[in-house]
């Protein structure tokens, strides 16, 4: 088209104008860098895609892409101590057997040859199409028979893989074809039958059943994949980091159905309809020198008529806890998250406490009503933290820590009011004495057992910062404000992350001091051997926009002497 443009030109004028020369190339310009910048787009949000999200079928439950660099595999087996390492050292085995050795391959000498930067773990939802369990399963056994798993592994080297796939390293592989796709499966024992194809010689897709091969190819061919879940890909570059080494998402609204079908431990409709409002949970895991970091993001379902307040105002307790503090936590709006918990809590078997509990528990306590009397002028800032108790003094031994309640009232006449009437119910309901006192010039009120031991002391930071500490004696370390705050402190600043910023909450715990003074209750195996390899904990969070919100976290692992490879 060049061509004519330019003798049509020569016809009119000898020589073309400088404006219609500089107009053209300016065009060209612009028009390069346009088509430079949609293709880059392109590219950047394909890279910022976990591998195989266009693969992996829409209800996956759970994906996980991991990184292929045998550098940070190494990485990962030298953090931690030499308990710690020994553990991952046991997992990974466990892995590359189940999914290599066993099937007679080498990673290194099989895979690593043609293999992408990353490879991709999917648990798939139960099939509506699968057949009806046995009666005699198990709800363990039933789980894992309803759920199988994808693997999408890219291919860098298409000659590679065709050969591997073409020359089996044991057992019998029967051929078919679906919608123009050829399948190999194997012919192991029941529940061990590996599927793998190639699509388009770009992906190599194994699964541990014939079905959920078909799934994945019906997701890919028909675009109905993980990378067209409402919001995905609109948030997962969000969180995306250069060189990570894990990409992880859960399908909020699949994992809250299967709950709901558990025999065991059924979700109330209005539960799972609130739980439908979310759709997902987003995040990369990178590996540092001193441990773990974490960004995470979660969203909302698209058509939800649920929408997130943008409101970030925390940020500022750390600076009215002494540097020795074990652990806090603190939020934007204590009035709203309450009524957050309670939108998916309320008579949910999952939760931790019942908000009905929680309520008639403070009235059968206090006599106060929690939401009237209390939470309705807690709308500021607030935090919860522990602080160790370094007295010497006999009546003190007792505890070994402080609780310590900070909150920004947004109405001080009626936190003062509230107050009051809890002061009067310890007093007539429990025979507490209490006493009126100063500490460092600010006023106080004392609360004192019948055993004449100091139980708890309430009062007022600044003009509308209310504080409760209940144990130790611990409240002259934060009356007046400290000069070596936990902000100021190294732990902190090496572990808590400063973005996202301004920011909705926050949380710290040093861990290993935590450890050495307290008994945790046990959560999972092996649990002591994890505690004694961190060091500190942090989290960062906010509300990102109306339908999401941003999670950073880091801990901090303690360094043992590297094992040695077998």
């Amino acid at each position: 088209m060049a061509l004519p443009i330019v003798s049509v030109l020569k016809k009119k004028t000898k020589k073309p104008s400088l404006v219609l020369t500089l107009s053209t190339a300016g065009l060209l310009i612009v028009g390069g860098a346009a088509t430079h910048w949609f293709l880059t787009q392109r590219q950047t949000l394909s890279r910022n895609l976990p591998v195989g999200a266009n693969i992996i079928p829409q209800d996956a439950l759970f994906t996980v892409s991991l990184t292929t660099d045998t550098q940070q595999w190494q990485k990962l087996q030298e953090l931690g101590t030499k308990q710690t390492q020994a553990e991952v050292k046991k997992n990974l085995a466990q892995l590359r057997d189940r999914f290599l050795t066993n099937n007679g391959y080498d990673f290194q000498k099989d895979i690593a040859p043609w293999v992408g930067d990353q490879v991709t773990l999917a648990i798939l939802a139960p099939s509506t199409n699968q057949p009806a369990l046995k009666p005699v399963a198990t709800d363990r056994n039933a789980a894992s028979g309803q759920q199988s798993m994808v693997m999408v592994l890219p291919i860098k080297n298409p000659k590679a893989a065709k050969t591997l796939l073409a020359q089996p390293k044991q057992g019998e592989w029967i051929e078919r074809t679906y919608q123009g796709t050829t399948i190999k499966q194997s012919q192991g024992q029941a529940g061990e039958n590996l599927s793998a194809t190639l699509l388009d010689e770009r992906f190599l897709v194994i699964t541990d059943h014939p079905q959920a091969t078909e799934r994945a190819i019906d997701a890919y061919k028909s675009k109905t994949s993980l990378a067209r879940v409402g919001g995905f890909a609109e948030n997962f570059p969000k969180v995306s980091s250069y060189r990570s080494f894990a990409q992880f998402y859960v399908n909020v609204p699949i994992a809250a159905k299967i709950a709901a079908a558990s025999p065991s431990r059924r979700l109330p409709a209005q539960v799972l309809t609130q739980l439908q409002n979310n759709q997902g949970l987003a995040g990369t895991m990178t590996l540092e020198p001193e441990g773990i970091r974490l960004k995470g993001i979660s969203w909302l379902n698209p058509n939800s008529q649920r929408v997130l307040a943008v409101e970030n105002k925390a940020g500022t307790m750390q600076n009215r806890v002494p540097a020795e503090t074990l652990m806090m936590l603190s939020g934007g709006n204590l009035r709203r998250l309450w009524g957050d918990y309670v939108s998916t809590s309320q008579k949910n078997p999952l939760s931790p406490i019942s908000p009905e509990q929680l309520r008639s528990g403070v009235k059968s306590l206090t006599n106060l009503d929690l939401e009237q009397d209390l939470l309705s002028w807690m709308q500021g800032e607030f935090s919860v933290s522990v602080i160790p108790n370094n007295s010497t003094d006999d009546a003190s031994k007792d505890f070994r820590a402080g609780l310590v309640f900070m909150v920004k009232a947004s109405d001080r006449k009626s936190a003062e009011a509230s107050l009051k009437k809890l002061d009067e119910v310890m007093e007539n309901q429990y025979q507490f004495q209490i006493k009126p006192g100063t500490i460092a010039g600010k006023p106080v009120v004392n609360w004192i057992t019948p055993f004449n031991t100091l139980t708890a002391t309430h009062g007022w930071l600044d003009e509308d910062i209310a504080f409760l500490v209940v144990g130790a004696p611990i409240t002259d370390k934060i009356v007046p404000k400290p000069d070596n705050t936990l902000a100021s402190s190294l732990p902190f600043q090496q572990t808590v992350p400063t973005e996202p910023n301004p920011t909705n909450g926050q949380f710290f715990l040093d861990m290993e001091r935590t450890v050495k003074n307290f008994t945790l209750n046990t959560l999972f195996p092996n649990q002591q051997i994890f505690l004694d390899a961190t060091r500190s904990i942090g989290v960062t969070t906010a509300v990102s926009d109306h339908r999401s919100t941003r999670y950073d976290i880091f801990v901090t692992l303690k360094n043992d002497q590297v094992l040695s490879a077998e």
